[in-house]
């Protein structure tokens, strides 16, 4: 029903596109980007929360340190050295200018690490150093440096710092210190100048970015939930760029539109809670997975365009292909246990595979109810016990490009964002072991062992590990081809 209703829209696509005009953005002739993006701000914007990507990927706002395949790059910091086991000297760029005009500094940089790392709820790639005080601590070090001290030794330091919730912005952008504002305080080619609310944003280049030149005049950008607006509007030739473009509409886009493909380390899943009074038997859940597990998402909802999962690790990271098995639970029996199920419409695929899961669901003999809102409404009802399963797409790089980092957060006891309310000691030693090791291959291997355990739990069940599918429009060059969904429009982005 969800796919026709897809297809409808479509044939209807001009009534859709009309939304376009008259919305304030350039035209073509101008040369400004008009980009779609298909996660509406609450919160203007602020990078405390799942929004700071959106100012990453337009270009406004940069971290110390960015990730190039998982492996730390510089940015704002040319360089960083482990100067005692909990302490790191970051070396700030020389002659970076905030929009604003103030400069980039050692004391800003320290501002900035300082008010993340006291931010509530803590940033994610900050949690599993979090305890009773600040997760990390920054002071100034010389006319060029920062200090960054943590509670204990931490290996992958430069990887967290890579966070969009780890921007730096100037002074001025803490007025409200809860919801800083990356309006005119970024340091990225683009300046923001305006944010309409959950609808849109205008943003011009920066004469001043520190990376060179920066090839269009600016951006005017729309927030789209409806993947198939963004859909239309690039067909229409009133988008030069939309990103998550539906699997539904994939074909229907001609040269000289295209979408581009990419391997993402991110998995789309099903979280099953184990302190639910359904799920709190492992051999119901072992039955809910093997009903879900018949259902082909990657060969049906997505037509091919995303990998069957082997594992919460897909081939975006080709390490994970040396996992080693794990045992499988025997499933229990089944006698109509009722089952809440939920996702958000964010995705267009999400609301499809809780269709089809459902089904398969009562198929196997649960009674289920299905509910999908709107992403912040979902998030706002996570982790209350709302729901006996989740259905999520996350990514596995997005906080700090670091395996153990992530499972700490989505399946340690005290885990920031741990959906599936997962708890096992053994497991959280293995998060332990690998936290502390220096050894990028000794943490792959951890992590897989923790991936095993988890496995074996039914915690989680995964589905597919998505590529992304960004849609570009005729004559445009120099989009961001990111694996980890950190950067879209960049000062080489044209058209």
């Amino acid at each position: 029903m969800t796919r026709r209703l897809a297809v409808l829209l479509a044939v209807l696509g001009l009534a859709l596109t009309g939304c376009f005009s008259g919305s304030g953005g350039g035209d073509a002739a101008d040369g400004r980007l008009r980009v779609g993006l298909s996660f509406p701000p609450t919160s203007g914007l602020s990078p405390y929360g799942n929004e700071a990507t959106l100012a990453t990927r337009l270009g406004v706002t940069e971290p110390l340190v960015v990730l190039e395949g998982g492996t730390p790059t510089p940015a704002l910091a040319t360089a960083w050295t482990r100067v005692a086991p909990t302490e790191w000297r970051f070396t700030v760029r020389p002659g970076v200018t905030f929009h604003d005009g103030s400069p980039l500094t050692p004391d800003a940089v320290v501002g900035s690490l300082t008010r993340a790392a006291a931010a509530t709820p803590t940033p994610r790639a900050l949690a599993s150093l979090a305890g009773t005080g600040p997760a990390l601590t920054a002071r100034a070090d010389g006319p060029d440096g920062v200090v960054v001290t943590t509670p204990a030794p931490d290996p992958v330091l430069p990887q967290r710092l890579a966070s969009p919730e780890l921007v730096i912005l100037a002074p001025g952008a803490y007025a409200d210190p809860t919801r800083p504002s990356p309006v005119r305080a970024g340091t990225g080619p683009f300046v923001l100048t305006r944010v309409d609310s959950s609808t849109g944003a205008a943003l011009d280049a920066n004469p001043r970015s520190w990376r060179g030149p920066v090839a269009a005049p600016g951006i005017d950008a729309r927030f789209l939930a409806d993947g198939v607006a963004r859909a239309n509007g690039l067909r229409a030739g009133e988008l030069d760029v939309a990103e998550a473009i539906p699997v539904s509409q994939v074909a229907a886009i001609a040269p000289p539109q295209q979408v581009v493909g990419v391997p993402l380390p991110r998995s789309v899943a099903v979280y099953l809670d184990q302190r639910s009074p359904v799920f709190a038997d492992p051999g119901v859940r072992a039955a809910a997975r093997t009903a879900i597990g018949a259902v082909d998402v990657a060969g049906t909802i997505y037509e091919g365009r995303a990998d069957a999962a082997a594992g919460l690790f897909g081939p975006a990271t080709p390490w994970a292909g040396a996992r080693p098995p794990h045992p499988v639970t025997a499933p229990g029996a089944v006698a109509g246990q009722r089952i809440r199920l939920a996702t958000y419409s964010d995705r267009a695929e999400l609301p499809e595979i809780a269709a089809a899961d459902a089904d398969a669901l009562r198929r196997g003999g649960f009674t289920v109810d299905v509910t999908v809102l709107e992403s912040s409404a979902f998030e706002a009802r996570l982790g209350t016990g709302a729901f006996d399963a989740v259905i999520i797409s996350r990514s596995q790089q997005l906080d700090t490009g670091d395996p153990v980092g992530y499972l700490a957060s989505d399946f340690s006891c005290a885990g920031s964002y741990n959906q599936a309310r997962y708890c096992d000691p053994a497991t959280d030693a293995l998060l332990a072991t690998g936290a502390a090791a220096s050894d990028v291959e000794a943490r792959r291997r951890a992590a897989l062992e923790v991936e095993g355990r988890v496995l074996e739990a039914d915690a989680v069940v995964p589905h597919v590990t998505e590529r992304a599918r960004v849609g570009v429009g005729a004559g445009v060059t120099g989009v961001a081809e990111d694996p980890d969904e950190q950067f879209l429009i960049t000062g080489s982005t044209r058209r």
